[in-house]
């Protein structure tokens, strides 16, 4: 029996949109008024689409829906920090944080099921590659919390590599900022990257969002180690990269750099992050390394992050510590994983 899969609507572009709506020949105002549906209205079918005529809803029912799925799992932490859990159309659970601080509430959302990267101190990378999310997926996560609209920032930093999945984060980021969208102001969205330089570039042709990379390590034989997926490239291309973009754009580009005890802790390691950093306006954020199962990695002390912060501040740099949260619920950085990962250890020390 011939199974019809009918397009999702929900995650098209206005270009997606227009194209469908010219291929039925409709008139070309459709388009925006199914836009504003989606995006504005958060309609949830199309029959609530009522100031289109009944017979181009019809038409329109026959080849598309609109598929958006509610949480499948909220867990709370003591902090305040939620967690929600996705299904995908394929079956695969995905996870998205709420991180509460202050005024600011920020969603933290998931481009893809597991990563290919492979962080060796990421739960998720221990998950590997498992699919990548569909635009719609990816705002899924933002359209079906009921928070949606106390929401100040949304920052691409969950389970996936954001770049390996471009086009539908391409899509999603512009749904997300575009008038025709959601029209969320761009200094809202953060894509968070490992920094491969020739998906990086396309990206930031396509799309003007905060950026933060992950560092993690100045040297580049301990980066290949502790990041295998960005094994191909070098540091310098990445930052030749970045000062490029730097020369056009004000807004400055922020590191992330997990601090792992007896791996990349050192004042070394500070004195050589500030020299291959120098000239550039940074922020380098330090995060706390959070240990989980099968991970024999274990965290900086909290004397030595402060150690390793003043010495990046003495040598000119600006660094912050960032709060840890949602430990308790498995929903703080590098601990979204729907599955068990499975170690694989690697000497990892520079």
């Amino acid at each position: 029996m011939l199974v019809i899969v009918k397009t999702n609507l929900f995650g098209l572009t206005l270009q997606d949109v227009d194209a469908l709506v010219d291929r039925l020949v409709m008139p070309r105002y459709r388009a925006r008024q199914v836009m504003r549906w989606l995006y504005t209205h958060h309609a949830s079918s199309i029959g609530q689409m009522t100031n289109i005529s009944r017979n181009d809803r019809r038409i329109l029912s026959e080849i598309a829906e609109i598929r958006v799925r509610s949480a499948h799992e909220c867990r709370t932490s003591a902090d305040g920090t939620k967690k929600y859990t996705f299904e995908t159309d394929r079956g695969d659970l995905i996870e998205t944080a709420l991180i509460p601080d202050g005024r600011r509430l920020t969603l933290c959302i998931s481009s893809q099921v597991g990563c290919r990267v492979g962080c060796r101190f990421c739960a998720t990378g221990a998950m590997r590659l498992r699919g990548n999310l569909s635009a719609g997926e990816i705002l899924n996560q933002y359209r079906s919390i009921p928070e949606r609209e106390t929401v100040t920032n949304i920052v691409y930093m969950g389970m996936g590599e954001p770049l390996d999945n471009l086009n539908a984060v391409v899509a999603s980021v512009q749904l997300l900022t575009g008038e025709a969208g959601y029209g969320l102001g761009k200094r809202r969205i953060t894509l968070s990257t490992v920094g491969k330089p020739e998906p990086l570039a396309r990206f930031l042709e396509r799309c003007d969002v905060r950026l933060a990379v992950s560092l993690h390590t100045p040297f580049q034989e301990q980066r290949r180690r502790l990041l295998p997926g960005t094994r191909g490239y070098d540091l310098d291309e990445l930052l030749r990269l970045l000062r490029a973009r730097a020369r056009e754009d004000s807004r400055r580009v922020s590191f992330e750099y997990v601090m792992l005890k007896d791996i990349n802790d050192s004042l070394e390691h500070a004195d050589a992050t500030a020299r291959l950093l120098t000239g550039m306006q940074t922020r380098i954020n330090l995060i706390p390394f959070h240990p989980w199962a099968g991970n024999d990695m274990q965290p900086a002390s909290g004397a030595q992050i402060e150690r390793f912060r003043a010495r990046l501040e003495h040598r000119g740099l600006t660094a912050t510590v960032r709060a840890t949260r949602g430990v308790d619920i498995q929903a703080a950085c590098g601990l979204l994983a729907t599955q068990q990962p499975s170690p694989a250890p690697i000497p990892v020390n520079g």
